[in-house]
């Protein structure tokens, strides 16, 4: 499955409705799970980005679909990277 690092930052909606942000975190958990996906971090943060989350997709469009649905929304704007664990790295570099 392809694992995604997202940086998020509120946007002023975002910001105005902190307060329901832990909801919106947990609709994004269970978006991702019910897709068949898997949240393995999420955390607030403190800094240049205001949460950071790693997550599991099925595949590339889900994944991209979880992304497009947040910025849809108007509470964050994400800046991601497609990461991979070391087996991955390991087979992506092994022809080179």
């Amino acid at each position: 499955m392809p694992r995604y690092l997202s940086l998020i930052s509120f946007t002023d909606q975002g910001v105005r409705s902190i307060n329901e942000s832990l909801t919106r975190a947990e609709d994004f958990k269970t978006s991702v799970t019910d897709a068949g996906g898997r949240v393995e971090l999420l955390y607030w943060a403190v800094g240049s980005a205001d949460r950071a989350v790693i997550f599991d997709a099925p595949d590339e469009a889900t994944g991209a679909k979880f992304l497009l649905k947040l910025a849809h929304d108007g509470f964050v704007r994400t800046n991601t990277l497609r990461v991979y664990d070391s087996e991955e790295f390991k087979s992506i570099v092994s022809s080179l």
